[in-house]
Formats: structure tokens, sequence, C-alpha cells
């Protein structure tokens, strides 16, 4: 052999029934269901929800970070739509800079964190709130991050519930929840255990030599247990 040409196949699989999702604090599932988004639980101003968790995910793990996550994300994009309501309304910048420095120079306590405001000018003011527009970026230490009263803080200066809880109703008769439900942001990932991968069937087979059982696993040809 003289030559040999390799070539690598780009494919991109969206994520189907069976695919295995994760966020950041454990909480990982399989897909259950995939909806048209008509159909999708939505809010009161008809903004619908992207995913829906099962709340038993989080009493049998104990992780209350998805739920602190959800919160401070929802907080965040509330205070990026109220930024953008100032800027569409041209609220005048001291109003501008009085809301951010709210935001950046007080916690729940009412200390402020030095963040001098004042150094920047007008243009520069104007530009950093259109930065935010799509949401104001938090981060938390992973031993020092956000508690609950700062939490609450954020979603009352987003005018958003302090509970972090919503109504919504249901997509496809449109009658509200018993029960207000949890609403927020959080970060979803895809997972490298795809339903693709792991479908396998068996007719006849290997067996193990010791035991004269069918070998287990789909890299064995194996059976079900």
């Amino acid at each position: 052999m003289l030559k040999m040409v390799k070539v690598y196949l780009a494919v991109k699989r969206r994520i189907q029934p069976g695919d295995k999702m994760a966020g950041r604090h454990g909480n990982k599932g399989v897909v259950s269901m995939i909806v048209p988004v008509e159909d999708m639980p939505h809010m009161a101003d008809g903004t619908p929800v992207d995913i829906v968790l099962n709340p038993l995910g989080v009493p049998s793990r104990m992780n209350i970070g998805q739920i602190l996550e959800v919160h401070l994300g929802w907080a965040a994009r509330g205070l990026g739509l109220r930024i953008g309501r100032m800027l569409d309304a041209s609220e005048k910048v001291a109003r501008l800079r009085d809301f951010l420095d709210q935001i950046y120079n007080r916690d729940a306590a009412g200390a402020a964190h030095h963040i001098n405001l004042k150094s920047f000018n007008d243009a520069e003011i104007l530009q950093l709130a259109g930065n935010l527009r799509a949401g104001v970026p938090m981060a938390t230490p992973v031993f020092d991050g956000a508690d609950e009263a700062e939490i609450k803080s954020m979603l009352r200066l987003a005018e958003l519930p302090e509970s972090g809880q919503t109504t919504l109703f249901d997509g496809r008769t449109g009658e509200a929840f018993d029960r207000e439900v949890t609403v927020g942001y959080m970060h979803m990932l895809k997972l490298n255990h795809l339903v693709d991968d792991k479908m396998h069937a068996r007719s006849t087979g290997p067996y193990s030599l010791v035991t004269q059982q069918p070998l287990g696993g789909k890299a064995q040809f194996g059976g079900q247990r």
C-alpha cells in the first residue's frame, strides 16, 4: 500500500428522546418528550419555557444549587429587560447610572462593593447598559456564592416575585396550572450518551466460557440482564 486516505465526517446529531442531558449540579436525566413550542407551558405574557424538569429530581439528591441558579438566572435576565425598557424610554443617564449602581454596588445587607461607576462618562454608561440588555452577567464562587437574601434582593430589583415562581399556562388547553411553578434560566449540557449509540439487540451470540451465560453489553454483543 503506497497511499492511505483518511476522511473525517462531521455529522450534526440533534437531540431526541432517549438522549442524556445534565445541569451543573449533578442533575442528570434523559429526554422523555419533545413537543412543538406551541404545546409547551407558557407564562402570562406568552413566553414559552424551553425545557421542563421533574421537581422530584430536587429532594432526592438535595442539590439546592440548581434552584439558586434558576432564581439568579431569572433575576439577571429580569434586570437586563428592565435596563432595556429604560433605554427604550430614553431615560436620563443619571437614572441609568443610579440603577446600575444599585445592581453592582449594593448587596442584600446594603454594603458597598466599591465599583466606581462615577469614573464612567455618559456615553460609556449608555454602552454598558446596551451590553446588559440581554441580561446582567453574574459570577458566584464555589464557597462564596450568592445567598438566598442576595438573590431575593436582585429579584426585587428586577420587579419579579421574590419566590422565583410564576403562574404557567398549559400550551394545549390554555388553562393555568393549579400551583405556581419555579421558572428561570439555567445551564443544560448535552452529554455524550446518545440513544442512537446505545440501541442494541441480539438473537444468538457469544456465551461466557465459565458460566455458559450470555455475555453482557453492546461491545460484546451481549444479552439483556
